[in-house]
């Protein structure tokens, strides 16, 4: 008879010393269904926070328990010690948004050869150290979307600058790329990124980093921020400089931290997809690898319960779907 097993997407660090002690077995059965932990850049970010809800939600249609944890900041290390945890757990399979692919892949590839299934999402980890990468839209669409509407805030000119996560995130770094190409589009001749800099998904951080931005350059005229932290650092900060009108934010953000400043005008227009389906995907994903019901294969689909049919892409990439904008006409509607 067959014993669901346990899942788990990226689960909170176990006492180191126990290692020592446990037995190098096959992942464990468990009876309440598989076991799927979370583990995200950095615990305690709104975006995440939704995610991880999302996530709950699709366990709760499998009968799987879930669990979020990671490391306070994000920090490529804070992870890898995370993912030796699962391993010592023999967890069923750990869910990642890798904050360093590189840093993290080795232990990933140690968790896959024990037969522990690896599902990225939100930020890929190396293709070969992971089954599948659950995309939260065209990484194309997401960098090119911010610079088409910054354009369009500032009628193609002036200074821009770019507040970003960390320098090694593999999502930031794709989609700044996407942006400098649609910047070298003739439209944006006018348009001069002046600056890339990186507030490490940290509040404080991102603060001081979009202060020292206004400073610098005092003709700046818009920001794009790619990051749901940075997006609400970077507004409240021109927002109290009370440079509101005269230097645009845009990026990517989520409706609840960013609803004061699209009513204020000092973000008129952000982008993203919804962090909750994202969860809800990677969960339904993890749960089909490990049941054996989806090869991690190009080409494969499968059922992904309220979101419908999903086929594995090119690099093993199932994509959730197009970035959504948010202003004052429509932000009302969505609360996450």
């Amino acid at each position: 008879m067959h014993r669901p097993r346990f899942i788990l997407l990226a689960a909170a660090p176990l006492l180191l010393g126990m290692s020592a002690i446990l037995p190098a077995v096959a992942p464990q059965s468990h009876a309440a269904g598989y076991s799927i932990a979370f583990l995200p850049k950095a615990i305690g970010n709104p975006y995440f926070d939704t995610a991880f809800n999302g996530g709950k939600m699709a366990a709760a249609s499998s009968g799987d328990t879930v669990k979020q944890v990671g490391p306070t900041a994000a920090d490529a290390s804070g992870q890898v010690t995370y993912i030796k945890s699962l391993i010592q757990q023999h967890v069923n399979a750990i869910v990642v948004s890798a904050d360093d692919p590189g840093v993290i892949a080795p232990s990933l590839k140690q968790a896959m050869s024990q037969g522990i299934k690896v599902v990225s999402y939100d930020s890929d980890t190396l293709p070969s150290a992971r089954n599948v990468f659950i995309n939260q839209a065209s990484t194309e669409q997401i960098g090119r979307v911010e610079v088409q509407i910054l354009g369009r805030e500032l009628g193609y000119k002036g200074q821009i600058a770019i507040l970003s996560a960390t320098s090694t995130a593999t999502n930031q770094n794709a989609w700044i790329g996407f942006m400098k190409k649609e910047l070298a589009l003739p439209k944006y001749k006018n348009m001069k990124l002046v600056t890339t800099v990186y507030g490490n998904d940290d509040p404080a951080l991102s603060t001081t980093v979009a202060q020292g931005l206004l400073t610098k350059y005092p003709s700046l005229r818009g920001i794009i921020a790619p990051t749901t932290v940075g997006i609400k650092a970077a507004a409240q900060v021109v927002d109290v400089a009370h440079k509101k009108g005269k230097v645009i934010v845009t990026g990517l953000g989520t409706p609840n931290d960013m609803r004061k400043y699209v009513k204020n005008g000092t973000v008129p227009v952000f982008a993203l997809w919804n962090p909750g389906n994202l969860g809800y995907l990677a969960e339904v994903t993890a749960h089909n690898l490990v049941a054996g019901t989806l090869k991690a294969k190009v080409g494969a689909s499968y059922k992904a319960g309220k979101l419908g049919m999903r086929t594995i892409g090119a690099n093993r990439v199932v994509l959730l779907g197009p970035p959504q904008q948010f202003n004052k006409s429509n932000i009302d509607q969505f609360h996450f």
